[in-house]
């Protein structure tokens, strides 16, 4: 099927994005993802946002962990204000286009693609030939979880830019090699004061799970106590805070709160520190605990609520794939025809 299928001009503006069922969901993953998600939800935009567990399995996970971190995940979309009557909300695994999409990317994308990705040099290291395959593939999956719904805008953090760029050549090839314009060229969104959070230890690392002090990050499941405890002890240096962000160029720690607060009451950097400038830390970190507290507690409240009644949780899942399998169905079976599969769209 050589034919024009269909003009960029003409795709539905969707948004597609998905976050890792990993566990622990962190002040990091509420800035740079859900709180992003949530402004994006819109009468005018179908949005879709997924618990990517099968990319989650590209490195082994307990069973019986992995399901409760899907759960607690949704939970977590639910909480932070996503509303599953106006975006689909949904797991990886309950909608098998993805896989099966990602097969036919396989064939399409080229091995010097994926092993330029940053993602596999730092995750597979020197241990490659240990490494998953499905780990060496993750990218090419990523672009099926995407283009299966013909997104046409992922919110996505800069660690995930390159792997974007690849969708959009893997868009641009099949689009080439079958003579069709069937893909649409997905674009980034990446925006934000915080959509790179970093630890309360150490300013010059990214905030993460998987830091061994816990003091390091704020939990989503973390209360009131707790977030205002960990940010009066986060660490800061001996100066007064800048008056202009070109101030803040070489302190880490003081640009990670600034950011930080800045992104939770939804100002520029610039702005805070037109408020806060000449101030010290012992002023402006109850400032930001006050804020944290007010934007974050109910989230968590809200979130052990919503994990009492698991059945529910699992209901809207069952139901979000639902949804997403109607658009995702017939795309795949389009994309079939054009690869030339017998019966494909029967």
């Amino acid at each position: 099927m050589n034919e024009a299928v269909q003009t960029s001009s003409t795709f539905t503006p969707r948004v597609f994005s998905g976050i890792q069922p990993s566990g622990n969901l962190h002040l990091g993953n509420y800035l740079g993802a859900l709180k992003r998600f949530v402004d994006m939800q819109s009468d005018e935009l179908q949005t879709l946002y997924c618990m990517v567990d099968m990319h989650a399995i590209t490195v082994w996970q307990n069973p019986a962990d992995l399901q409760q971190a899907t759960r607690e995940l949704c939970a977590g979309f639910i909480a932070a204000g996503l509303d599953p009557a106006k975006s689909i909300l949904f797991n990886q695994s309950q909608v098998p286009e993805h896989a099966q999409l990602a097969w036919v990317f396989n064939c399409v994308a080229r091995m010097g693609w994926m092993q330029r990705m940053t993602q596999w040099k730092d995750k597979a290291g020197k241990n490659q030939q240990n490494a998953s395959l499905g780990l060496f593939a993750y990218p090419a999956l990523m672009a099926a979880d995407i283009l299966i719904y013909h997104a046409t805008q992922v919110p996505v953090g800069e660690d995930q830019k390159q792997h974007l760029e690849l969708t959009r050549d893997i868009a641009t090839k099949f689009n080439h090699d079958y003579g069709v314009d069937f893909f649409p060229i997905t674009e980034p969104v990446i925006e934000g004061a915080a959509t790179r959070v970093m630890s309360f230890r150490d300013g010059s690392k990214k905030m993460s799970k998987s830091d061994p002090s816990d003091a390091s990050r704020i939990n989503m499941t973390d209360d009131a106590d707790t977030i205002a405890k960990k940010i009066r002890k986060a660490k800061t240096d001996p100066d007064g805070l800048p008056s202009e962000a070109k101030g803040l160029e070489e302190r880490p720690e003081a640009r990670n709160l600034v950011n930080i607060y800045a992104a939770l009451a939804d100002k520029t950097v610039d702005q805070v520190l037109a408020d806060v400038g000449g101030k010290q830390f012992s002023e402006f970190k109850p400032m930001l605990a006050d804020v944290a507290v007010e934007k974050l507690a109910p989230i968590s409240t809200e979130m052990a609520r919503l994990m009492q009644d698991t059945s529910e949780i699992d209901r809207i899942l069952a139901h979000g794939a639902q949804q997403a399998r109607e658009i995702a169905s017939p795309i795949l079976a389009r994309t079939y025809e054009i690869v030339g599969m017998v019966g494909a769209g029967k």
